[in-house]
């Protein structure tokens, strides 16, 4: 099971927030949001199987070729930490005994990619997603996939303007297959780099609140 960090719910049965950090970063990230989130939500920070030394983890390697300025994603790193974390929400599930009609995963950059792939993956087990900084890879979601296939989902996204590492215009483009499924969505951008800000942090808060 994946390592995680954990804020228990006030309430039986609650409802779900799987947070996914970063690349390079931890569970401790994300986690930190937690004391400022509804009481009733259960809240689960995993954190990611490959150490980078220095309290740091991925999810999946990135090799940065900097003659080409090219970044290269091992996506069979990738599909094996999709299979992970599938496994450990399951078992947090029964761990836990959430509702399984509220589950919510919010992820941040690369945990962002992974929240839209799991999503997909996973389309009746997990209905609330929220990708923050992020972006859809094509070749981490299902083929074929139908509006029929996807009309349970629910994403709050949002992106940072001047955003250097992952560039917005990834996270507009993706608008459009979330578009063709008829996938219900919530875009808002924000004047920062590669990060969270205040307001950010308030218009998702809020969009939790009002599906809880």
């Amino acid at each position: 099971m994946l390592a995680y960090q954990i804020r228990k719910s006030t309430i039986d049965n609650p409802p779900l927030l799987v947070l996914l950090h970063g690349y390079g970063s931890n569970d401790e990230d994300l986690f930190s949001f937690a004391s400022e989130l509804p009481k009733e939500l259960l809240i689960v920070s995993a954190r990611a199987p490959l150490s980078l030394g220095f309290g740091s983890y991925a999810w999946y390697s990135i090799n940065f070729e900097t003659t080409q300025n090219k970044k290269f994603s091992n996506l069979d790193e990738a599909r094996e930490s999709l299979d992970q974390i599938e496994e450990f929400i399951d078992e947090i599930i029964d761990k836990y005994k959430v509702n399984t009609d509220k589950i919510f995963l919010l992820g941040f950059s690369q945990g962002a990619i992974l929240s839209y792939a799991l999503a997909m993956r996973n389309p009746l087990k997990i209905k609330y997603i929220l990708p923050l900084s992020g972006y859809i890879n094509n070749e981490l979601i299902p083929k074929n996939l139908t509006a029929d296939d996807c009309n349970n989902l629910d994403f709050f996204i949002s992106h940072g303007t001047v955003d250097q590492v992952l560039p917005i215009d990834w996270s507009r483009n993706s608008l459009s297959i979330l578009d063709s499924l008829k996938i219900s969505y919530t875009f808002n951008e924000y004047p920062v780099g590669h990060g969270i800000n205040p307001q950010n942090f308030n218009d998702f808060k809020n969009w939790i609140i009002n599906k809880l």
